[in-house]
């Protein structure tokens, strides 16, 4: 269904001060997180914690509206501070053995591949598959996998080229083997449907700051009921436990659901705000969304070959997401990223490419914009 834009132009100012096509590095925050987040903000400055029983309703409305998204059960949400701590809450809680391998792909963002690197410490190897011209073969990460594989961890979609797995693939690949699937959900989050129960994945993990259109420090971290067992927490506090309300308490049982790996105060202000944000995609329709922002990047890469550039990743629409990298013509990719940026078109300098990601309220004149300045510029 097609998204009627001029209901929701007003929820993004930064509209009025630039072209902004950066999504994948920091969306700017919609009208309703700023307010939901300056409202705990004033609410504490007035009244410190007297309405602390808000905050933990707040918490357990926006896990509702996590699961819901995820197509999850609330108890199968925890919130950490951003997707490289819910990929090490991941990693570190499983029991590693000698000789146990991961398998991942070449080039993932760093988020996704240090945790991973570290348990090498334990003897485990980590395997990757190599990307083809910012493509992933499923057979080549099938291929990969061996009897000794633990884990699968992969991104929904790759930072630098934009590349899309196909989870529900991939999960049915990891259940026919007996590996654990764990997706980097940063990139596509918001963006496009995702089904934890469909795709068979174990752990997820997503800051809230891209796709999703919430701030920066709130993420959502999902552990499946059938892996929570599997995962010791790591990060041990006073709400990891069971009785995280009797402050007197000193009994180690951890909460019954993922709710364990919140070891202390969250951070309240982000949790309002990713509430705020997670109701405006559900307003608008991750299905609507996703519709939206492919059309808008087929957009821009036909305006690209029309004018002679090169795209690094893929052309197909189911491998394709919001993100969409360019070869520049004569300048390097940074130089050529600030001066796009001076002209009042915000894109990021990455891999030595010049990437490109709009979300669903861009308009078309805008996707027209920046191919008009590259053409002026480069």
């Amino acid at each position: 269904m097609p998204i009627k834009l001029d209901r929701y132009v007003a929820e993004f100012p930064v509209t009025q001060s630039c072209v902004y096509l950066n999504h994948a590095a920091v969306s700017p925050l919609p009208r309703r997180v700023h307010e939901a987040m300056i409202g705990l903000l004033t609410d504490v400055h007035q009244f410190g914690s007297a309405h602390w029983n808000r905050w933990l309703e707040a918490y357990a409305t926006v896990r509702r509206a996590a699961a819901q998204l995820l197509h999850a059960e609330p108890g199968e949400i925890a919130f950490c501070k951003n997707t490289s701590e819910g990929i090490s809450l991941f990693a570190n809680g499983l029991d590693w053995n000698p000789g146990d391998e991961v398998v991942s792909i070449e080039g993932e963002f760093p988020a996704n591949y240090y945790p991973w690197k570290r348990l090498e410490g334990k003897g485990v190897n980590l395997r990757l598959v190599k990307q083809e011209g910012g493509r992933v073969s499923l057979d080549a990460i099938a291929a990969t996998i061996t009897p000794r594989t633990r884990v699968l961890a992969v991104s929904f979609v790759q930072y630098l080229s934009g590349f899309r797995l196909n989870l529900e693939q991939l999960g049915a690949l990891c259940a026919d083997r007996g590996v654990l699937f764990f997706v980097d959900a940063i990139q596509g989050l918001g963006a496009f449907p995702l089904d934890v129960k469909r795709a068979r994945i174990a752990g997820l993990a997503a800051d809230g700051h891209k796709w999703l259109l919430g701030p920066e420090g709130s993420a959502i971290f999902f552990v499946g009921q059938d892996a929570l067992e599997r995962i010791r927490p790591t990060t041990v506090g006073w709400m990891s436990v069971r009785g995280w309300n009797d402050f007197s308490t000193r009994e180690l049982v951890w909460r019954e659901d993922a709710r364990r790996f919140e070891s202390g105060s969250l951070n309240t202000a982000g949790i309002y705000g990713l509430g705020a944000a997670l109701d405006l995609l559900r307003e608008v329709g991750v299905s609507n969304i996703s519709e939206r922002i492919l059309a808008l990047t087929a957009r821009l890469r036909q305006g690209l070959r029309q004018r002679g550039y090169e795209i690094f990743g893929p052309a197909l629409d189911e491998e394709c997401s919001g993100i969409v990298s360019l070869h520049p013509r004569k300048r390097d990719a940074e130089s050529l990223a600030r001066l796009l940026a001076s002209r009042g078109v915000q894109v990021a300098a990455r891999g030595g490419k010049v990437r490109v990601s709009p979300h669903f309220y861009n308009a078309e004149q805008e996707i027209d914009r920046v191919l008009d300045e590259l053409t002026t510029v480069d």
